[in-house]
């Protein structure tokens, strides 16, 4: 007789079988008035809706104070100005007045209290953007090029993206019963016990499924921290098809090395009718051969790792019913977003627009909401660096936004320093379960000391790119930095070191463990050695990677 049991899935697996529709008992669970939160297995369920259960971890001493996260599905980050002016409303109604822009080009609202949750999705479902998928073992939000500086075939990639967001999105009628109907679906019902999405199946993903486009040379998506990833390949403005890569990931846990970061690797060339098809077939990838058993193990980046790219591709191939081309040739060099006033090539303008640490807030709120009311011709973006970018502005309304901007006390050029410009954070406490040290309200003061540092040895206006995490998952994409922070405890942070501005680097850790009072001493001495060592206009990052971190190594 055998030993060798299948392995225990994992109780997300478990739920999810039991409850293909994804409904749990949300709807029930709000319209009971008695009850200030949902249980487990709900917020389980409440992922694949596009909100989290949280607590303010600021008040924990008083008592948990249950609130919600919910994220909007917004492919591409494309929001006309109306939208925009509705999600301005609800933050204000519903949240704690602020709009988070994430690394995913979406928005969050933070602070939501259950009263406030089907209010809030329904609203985004009239102004037609949804939430269906923001969070949850699916495709999540598709990422795609939000500047149109370069070339006319970004309006065919956003086209694009899309079209492939809509394709992956899931089938469940819960969505719809729960959030605009306001009806709890029957569990025991015969259709919804045996329902299967005709793509995902009755039990989803085994994790998260991220996909993103990019452009070369501007790799502003970081296109190969995605589980799935579309590089344009472009001649006489337009796209004649895509490289696909596969298997990237940020998430990792503190002393798990069987769980790391990892860049995607291109499998090859494909033409954009077969676009659909090619992200189907990498999905249900995933979907057939992901880790049921552990989720820290989950995620896509294994499969490719362990199972090997020819087989990837292969299986590619097998599924799309094509056959991958060798890549074509491309080249990213920058990460960045540009921040001012551009001509795109069409004679229309767009407004680069700093966002620190991506939170909409106070009088830049409110001047974004008066644009959003008096120029409803032009187009909103949300960047992959948590910034915005007014697109589609003639002439007059050029100086229009500049003025309105200005009256607010919000600048259109020179919106931030070098260093502060390219900077990002998750938002970590207090909001997020996971943190376990500052993020958002950590990094800005971390930037001014780091700034100041550079000026005492000689690194005026030098830009490096930090970014920063209050945990090991990564959501900022803190292991692509020049200088990345990862929360360890409260005040303790993992440094890593060495990542590049062309976004097609991971770095490596240096400090397991630094105390954020310490910076200074502990970042002093790198610094001092850069200025002497660097080659001609030579990157930190670049630096580290060359000699600093090899040494360390050794």
């Amino acid at each position: 007789m055998s030993n060798d049991a299948p392995a225990k899935v994992t109780h997300n697996e478990e739920i999810k079988a039991a409850i293909p529709t994804l409904a749990g008992t949300i709807a029930a669970t709000i319209d009971d008035a008695s009850a200030d939160h949902f249980s487990d297995d709900d917020n389980q369920f409440l992922k694949f809706h596009g909100s989290y259960q949280q607590d303010d971890r600021d008040l924990r001493k008083t008592g948990k104070k249950y609130i919600m996260m919910i994220r909007g599905r917004i492919p591409g980050g494309i929001m006309t100005p109306n939208q925009w002016c509705v999600f301005d409303d609800l933050a204000t109604q519903y949240g704690n007045n602020t709009l988070r822009i994430t690394t995913r080009q979406s928005i969050q609202f933070h602070g939501v209290v259950k009263s406030g949750l089907r209010p809030l999705i329904k609203k985004i479902n009239d102004s037609l953007l949804s939430t269906l998928a923001g969070c949850g073992d699916v495709n999540r939000n598709v990422m795609a090029p939000p500047t149109p500086a370069y070339t006319k075939a970004r309006e065919q990639v956003a086209a694009d993206a899309y079209r492939v967001a809509m394709a992956l999105a899931p089938q469940t009628k819960a969505y719809h019963s729960i959030w605009i109907d306001g009806v709890q679906l029957d569990n025991a019902a015969a259709e919804n016990k045996s329902f299967v999405d005709p793509l995902y199946g009755n039990t989803y993903l085994p994790r998260k499924f991220k996909i993103g486009f990019a452009i070369p040379p501007v790799n502003d998506m970081d296109v190969f921290t995605n589980c799935l990833g579309f590089i344009a390949i472009i001649e006489n403005d337009k796209v004649i098809g895509y490289n696909v890569a596969a298997g990237g990931g940020m998430g990792r846990s503190h002393g798990n090395v069987q769980t790391y970061p990892r860049l995607a690797d291109v499998l090859g060339f494909f033409t954009p009718d077969k676009l659909v098809d090619v992200a189907k077939a990498v999905l249900t990838i995933h979907r057939d051969f992901g880790d049921r058993t552990d989720r820290k193990h989950a995620r896509l980046k294994y499969v490719v790792a362990e199972r090997g790219v020819e087989w990837t591709r292969q299986e590619v191939n097998k599924r799309a019913g094509i056959t991958l081309e060798p890549a074509k040739p491309y080249k990213f060099t920058t990460t960045t977003d540009l921040l001012d006033w551009r001509k795109a090539v069409d004679g229309t303008w767009f407004l680069g627009v700093f966002v620190e640490t991506g939170r909409v807030k106070n009088e830049q709120k409110t001047a974004l909401r008066q644009v959003a009311e008096k120029f409803p011709n032009i187009e909103f973006r949300l960047s992959g660096n948590q910034n915005l970018i007014l697109a589609k502005c003639s002439d007059a309304d050029k100086a229009g936004i500049t003025a309105l901007l200005q009256s607010h006390g919000q600048k259109v050029e020179n919106q931030a320093s070098i260093m502060r410009s390219v900077g990002m954070a998750c938002p970590s406490l207090p909001t997020c379960g996971l943190g376990l040290a500052e993020s958002e309200r950590m990094l800005p003061g971390m930037i001014d000391r780091v700034e100041k540092l550079c000026t005492e040895v000689g690194l005026s206006n030098e830009e490096i790119i930090i970014r920063s995490t209050g945990c090991p998952n990564g959501c900022a994409r803190p292991y692509m930095a020049e200088l990345g922070f990862v929360g360890k405890a409260p005040g303790r942070y993992q440094v890593w070191l060495g990542g590049n501005t062309a976004g097609t680097r991971l770095n490596r850790i240096w400090k397991d463990v630094i105390k954020e009072a310490d910076l200074e001493t502990e970042l002093r001495p790198v610094l001092v050695r850069f200025v002497k060592e660097r080659n001609a206009n030579e990157r930190f990052g670049d630096w580290c990677d060359r000699v600093f971190l090899n040494e360390q190594k050794n």
